[in-house]
């Protein structure tokens, strides 16, 4: 087995004991909210048998091990358990939000990952300039303002007072598909990428600006190389790595902050699922949230990850070399 090899199995490994890491934490944490589930879904009025009833359905009176092993077991599956608010499979209450925040998440990715970059590497190659300069105060204003701070200042801005271009609030109707009135996704998807965009602009600058300082470009030059091959064949490979995991944090940031997005802008996802069920104490619609909001989030790293050893011309000649 190759150094490559290995390296990417122990990432596998390590990412799925923090996943099991986490399913304890999830399971541990929903015991611990305090009354009882079946009292608070049936109200302060229901009888002791329909309170009974629902503690067996709900297997609330089963030991704690079981009770988890079983829902682990459900979660490897695909089987999500049972909504306590609303009596059916909590796969098929999520499967639209899903896909709605999934939409939220790959458009903010597509738009603001490439935009990042060349901003960038923009400000990178003109170092001490105003452009960089003003690309570097922008990302570091944009980076000290919280997702919802964005997110009102747009709608004040593209919504409400100024402009009025476009819908403050989701305006789907129930049952629609989101991506059927498109203007209602602008800012969401910009809030997101207004958050996202600031660090990695300045890690992409950082990173570039130190291989084009490095050794091993300066000999490129050296030899005659032109700047645009010294830059994509040189510079640019050895800052995938660092900008690879930037990148990754703050998708995997997507899937936690869009909890706050969603709620601003009434959008009906995963984030406004949780905010829901966390007020209807539906306990296995939060820990089915919970746990692919983590999935998401090492899924993400893992990548990152691996993307990073690949594009590492280090690891990828030790690799060919050991193999």
């Amino acid at each position: 087995m190759s150094p490559l090899t290995r390296m990417i199995a122990k990432r596998l490994l390590i990412s799925v004991l923090v996943l099991l890491v986490v399913s304890l934490l999830v399971f541990g944490a929903t015991l611990l909210l305090p009354g009882d589930p079946a009292r608070a879904i049936l109200g302060q009025q229901a009888t002791p048998e329909r309170v009974a009833a629902l503690t067996e359905q709900l297997r609330l009176d089963r030991p704690v091990w079981e009770r988890y092993l079983s829902w682990l077991g459900g979660v490897f599956t695909g089987d999500l358990g049972f909504s306590a608010a609303t009596g059916g499979p909590v796969s098929e209450l999520l499967g639209g939000r899903i896909a709605a925040s999934g939409l939220l998440l790959v458009l903010t990715a597509v738009i603001s990952t490439p935009i990042a970059l060349a901003l960038g590497a923009w400000a990178a190659t003109r170092r001490g300039t105003r452009t960089d300069s003003a690309v570097s105060g922008a990302s570091l204003v944009l980076a000290a303002l919280p997702e919802f701070v964005i997110g009102v200042l747009l709608v004040v801005l593209l919504a409400t007072s100024v402009l009025q271009i476009l819908p403050s609030v989701t305006i789907a109707r129930p049952g629609e598909p989101v991506w059927a009135r498109p203007e209602q996704l602008v800012l969401p998807v910009v809030t997101l990428a207004l958050v996202v965009i600031p660090y990695v602009v300045r890690m992409a600058r950082a990173t570039l600006s130190e291989a084009l300082d490095a050794g091993f470009v300066e000999m490129a030059r050296l030899k005659g190389l032109p700047e645009r091959t010294v830059l994509l064949r040189h510079a640019v490979p050895h800052t995938i790595g660092p900008v690879a995991q930037v990148i990754a944090m703050q998708l995997a940031w997507l899937a936690g902050g869009v909890v706050v997005v969603e709620f601003l802008f009434r959008y009906p996802g995963i984030g406004q699922a949780l905010i829901d069920a966390v007020a209807n104490r539906d306990v296995q619609v939060v820990q089915a949230i919970t746990m692919i909001i983590a999935a998401f989030y090492v899924l993400v790293n893992l990548a990152a990850d691996v993307a990073g050893m690949l594009a590492d011309p280090r690891i990828r000649t030790s690799s060919g070399g050991g193999a």
